[in-house]
């Protein structure tokens, strides 16, 4: 889908903390044999549907629901809830498969751990803040974080992350585990669960996307720490257990929602463990079909470029297509309300993908790479 780079130019980046330095391309591992595992397909299709619901779920608050629909049916609305049941597994998912590639990476040197990964990540944020800032400011009224004073920017940059916030998260969720790569296991999943329920529950400020800083960290140490086990527990899915764990996941939310308990404390964390491990299984099940698993795992392989140019793509789009559409009448709003999030995620993901193969093709891969860090393959 993406063309190799050569060898004289900086390599783009993956957003998959498994590597020395953050990159783009997958080159197939050694085996179990020689110390490195090979990549899971199921992990990397996992990450692929996470990011296809991340666009989605843009689409739907940001520009779907925004437009004035007048078709006399609830299908706007249907959207709405649909996207908020899989927020439990969205990016606790996504964050638990990142800490999973990271397991190898995180037992390197401080030195290479610091610039490989807490620079470059941090490198990339800043870098794609700065465009998103200027791009954004080109759609005012698309509805979301933004920066619109050097305060504002710099508050972005350090405290309160923008909509890249995973991309921040990151930097600092390698530099705890880095940190506290020795310590029990114990002492660094218990506080991390304390502190996503407490931010869960409303306890503490969390303006701009600082709520999602502090209830993933949980999910990526799990993922560090319980690599085996998640990698087990893919590996003997069974039908009998992806139908239990998704019985289990639609039994928590439904519960959740008709008790009200989203800010009860602890049970936002419990409902996306449950989700996380239905989406585990459901991955792995999903691996056993060529025809769909290959797809979504290449998708999930170039998730960097989907996740840091989607954004503008779509308030562009928001742009030109807000009043259009909503000045339609209500028989043509009715041909296309039903699948229209569906075609404006596709849209932005396919533009996405080829921006930034104009980019590379330019030879702006510093875009997605910190530039004059040496590439060096990593194990699984």
């Amino acid at each position: 889908m993406i063309q190799q780079l050569s060898s004289t130019e900086p390599r783009p980046a993956e957003l998959e903390p498994d590597a020395t330095r953050v990159r783009f391309r997958h080159r197939p591992r050694a085996t179990p044999a020689v110390g490195r595992p090979q990549r899971a397909e199921w992990a990397d299709a996992a990450k692929g549907v996470c990011i296809i619901l991340v666009v989605l779920w843009h689409v739907v608050v940001k520009d779907y629901l925004q437009i004035d629909w007048h078709v006399g049916v609830p299908v706007p609305g249907f959207w709405g809830t649909l996207g908020e049941q899989f927020l439990p597994l969205r990016m606790p998912l996504f964050f638990t498969i990142s800490g999973v590639f990271a397991a190898n990476a995180a037992q390197r040197p401080w030195r290479v751990v610091a610039r490989s990964r807490i620079a470059g990540f941090l490198y990339l944020y800043a870098v794609w803040l700065l465009i998103h800032t200027v791009v954004l400011a080109a759609a005012p009224e698309l509805p979301t974080d933004r920066a619109t004073s050097a305060l504002g920017l710099l508050e972005q940059l350090t405290i309160t992350p923008s909509n890249l916030w995973y991309l921040y998260a990151l930097a600092l969720y390698f530099t705890i585990a880095k940190a506290t790569r020795r310590a029990p296991l114990a002492l660094v999943l218990v506080p991390a669960a304390a502190l996503s329920a407490v931010a869960a529950a409303g306890l503490l400020d969390t303006p701009g996307n600082r709520a999602g800083l502090y209830q993933n960290l949980v999910f990526f140490l799990a993922g560090l720490y319980l690599r085996p086990q998640i990698q087990q527990w893919a590996a003997s899915a069974s039908r009998r257990r992806l139908l239990l764990t998704s019985g289990g996941y639609v039994l928590a939310l439904t519960a959740m929602a008709v008790t009200g308990a989203q800010q009860w404390f602890g049970v936002w964390p419990a409902v996306s463990v449950v989700a996380v491990i239905f989406g585990i299984t459901a991955a792995a099940r999903l691996s056993r079909w060529s025809a769909l698993s290959k797809p979504l795992a290449r998708l999930g392989r170039i998730t960097l470029p989907i996740y840091v140019i989607h954004m503008p793509v779509l308030a562009l789009l928001h742009r030109l297509l807000l009043v259009p559409v909503s000045g339609l009448g209500g028989s043509a709003q009715g041909l296309i309300v039903l699948g229209y999030p569906i075609l404006l995620s596709a849209l932005v993901i396919g533009l996405s993908l080829a921006i930034h193969r104009g980019l590379l093709a330019v030879r702006a891969g510093w875009l997605f790479a910190l530039p004059g860090t040496r590439r060096v393959e990593a194990a699984g």
